[in-house]
């Protein structure tokens, strides 16, 4: 595949989230470390070198990726009590718990395999994370809000308010941090984090509040002039096919779910969902125009068809041999690398080269 990128450009942010939510399901149908590993590194990888804003990182999704793997980890070391397993590493205090707990138990024996199930299960969680935060990285959620139907402005500024609070939350951090080392303290120790919380949380949540009222006051997605009765009805078809498709999405990446019946969801939905794209109460005003649209061109295309190459991969894998994807735990052994997967994860990588160099980055080379 070519390289397209001649002229610095920012990429269509539905390619670049539409390739992040590829990379998810990926990480969501595999508990193999290895590949959840080679997936988190191909996904930093395009972050840090295709990123929009050079001053936007992934430090605090991979924290955050990290501290979900630690919590699904010592919940299974406080509540497991030797579910599974025979191979008992050492032996917490257990508390007796009435029956109709089930089996739920309160310390006990902790087994090596339970930790590894938990280990797996923790990781495929956290690569879901990466993965969503690239997308932020990737391509503003302020510019995805153009993409939104009309009928879900106010649902699109919420979302994009909520995405871009846990960025300004870490560079609100920075500067905290920063300030309070020039004054002679190191920032370490639960006190010292206590301090700088309150006023981080509260910039962080002006600033989205003031992202908000900014939104609201250039008319941001808002929709035009119409009867109110045809707005209704096309945001109430957004809304429920927007429920088709996550019920939908969520029955494909089940594995106990009926793939007819996902799949009927998420077709039902979508068409719901594209269908007020068509309708008065959907469709963009007569006269409103679009301040610098996003072009769609050849670099889009090689991110979705490197996205898809990488999903077809991970479930030719699955029809194949299951066991790749999914490493037993009991009994414990080792994980195999499955290659079509990993070369898939690779050929999703390659965006990081066939794409074109944000302006942003592009102006700071050396």
């Amino acid at each position: 595949m070519g390289t397209v990128r001649a002229v610095p450009r920012l990429l269509h942010p539905l390619a670049w989230w539409m390739w992040a939510v590829a990379m998810a399901v990926v990480a969501n149908r595999t508990r193999n470390p290895l590949i959840l590993v080679i997936l988190v590194a191909a996904v930093v990888l395009v972050a840090e070198l295709r990123g929009e804003d050079r001053d936007r990182r992934m430090t605090l999704f991979l924290w955050l990726a990290a501290v979900v793997v630690g919590i699904r980890v010592v919940a299974q070391i406080v509540f497991g009590g030797g579910a599974i397993g025979t191979t008992v590493l050492f032996r917490m205090p257990q508390v007796p718990l009435p029956e109709w707990t089930g089996a739920v138990r309160l310390g006990g024996p902790v087994t090596l395999e339970e930790l590894a199930d938990a280990l797996y299960g923790g990781m495929s969680v956290a690569a879901m994370i990466v993965c969503l935060g690239a997308a932020t990285v990737l391509a503003s959620p302020r510019r995805l809000l153009r993409y939104v139907p009309a009928t879900l402005y106010e649902v699109g500024t919420t979302l994009v308010v909520g995405l871009t609070y846990a960025p300004m939350l870490m560079d609100d951090a920075r500067t905290a941090w920063a300030a309070r080392r020039l004054r002679g303290r190191d920032g370490r120790g639960p006190r010292e984090v206590a301090r700088v919380a309150a006023p981080v949380l509260s910039a962080g949540l002006r600033r989205s509040m003031a992202l908000a009222a900014s939104m609201e006051s250039r008319g941001y997605g808002r929709p035009g002039a119409g009867r109110q009765g045809t707005r209704r009805v096309a945001g109430a078809m957004v809304l429920t096919g927007m429920v088709g498709v996550a019920l939908g999405v969520f029955g494909l990446m089940s594995a106990g779910t009926s793939r007819p019946v996902a799949a009927g969801c998420l077709l039902v939905g979508a068409a719901l969902a594209t269908a007020t794209v068509w309708r008065p109460g959907g469709r963009r005003p007569p006269g409103r125009t679009v301040y610098r649209p996003d072009r769609w061109s050849s670099a889009e295309w090689s991110v979705l068809i490197c996205a898809g190459v990488s999903v077809a991969a991970v479930f030719v894998v699955v029809a194949a041999d299951p066991g790749a994807l999914t490493p037993s735990t009991v009994p414990l052994s080792v994980p195999d690398l499955p290659w079509p997967a990993a070369l898939g994860v690779g050929v999703a990588a390659m965006v990081a080269w066939t794409t074109p160099v944000p302006p942003d980055r592009m102006e700071h080379r050396p």
